[in-house]
């Protein structure tokens, strides 16, 4: 079975968009709820340093880009404005939640971005970010080491094989 269709991934990729949604939601309620989504989404973009980065993800869901038609952020990498919000979002604030790791939020949004949009990324990007997603959103972090060892275990396998990694146990080195 394919990682992306493995239960582990797909109930972490909807905890995030489950999130990523109630931010917005909240945000909307929170702006006296006059303003049209469309437009809150764009004072938004206006400075992303201002918001949480799930308002920031909210707001480019609101989003159509106006050069490729995908939702802002997400169309394949080389389109300009896809390129020019997806950079936005890694300039919004991160706040780690009470009883996590500091960093624990950076590396749930750098591997959400992924997971996300995961056609702007290679095969090794994806592997490393997602198969670490569902643990980082039960409060886990891995070490600097644990990161150097995973990455350095993603490297030697083949494109099919980082398709089916499931979970970070998952990762041996190939037998000689």
């Amino acid at each position: 079975m394919r990682r992306v269709d493995h239960p582990r991934f797909t109930t972490a990729l909807r905890q995030v968009e489950e999130s990523i949604d109630a931010a917005w939601d909240s945000f909307c309620r929170d702006s006296g709820g006059t303003a049209e989504p469309h437009e809150l989404a764009e004072v938004v973009l206006q400075d992303t340093s201002e918001f949480d980065w799930r308002i920031v993800d909210g707001a480019l869901n609101q989003l159509t880009c106006p050069d490729c038609g995908s939702t802002l952020g997400a169309g394949d990498s080389g389109c300009p404005s896809c390129d020019k919000a997806n950079g936005f979002r890694f300039a919004a604030r991160e706040t780690d939640r009470p009883g996590v790791p500091p960093g624990n939020e950076h590396a749930i949004r750098v591997s959400s971005a992924v997971a996300r949009t995961r056609h702007r990324y290679s095969p090794r990007a994806r592997a490393g970010y997602e198969l670490f997603l569902p643990d980082l959103l039960d409060g886990a972090l891995p070490t600097t080491p644990q990161a150097q060892r995973a990455k350095h275990l993603i490297n030697q396998l083949t494109d099919d094989e980082l398709e089916h990694l499931v979970t970070p146990a998952d990762l041996q080195l190939p037998s000689a």
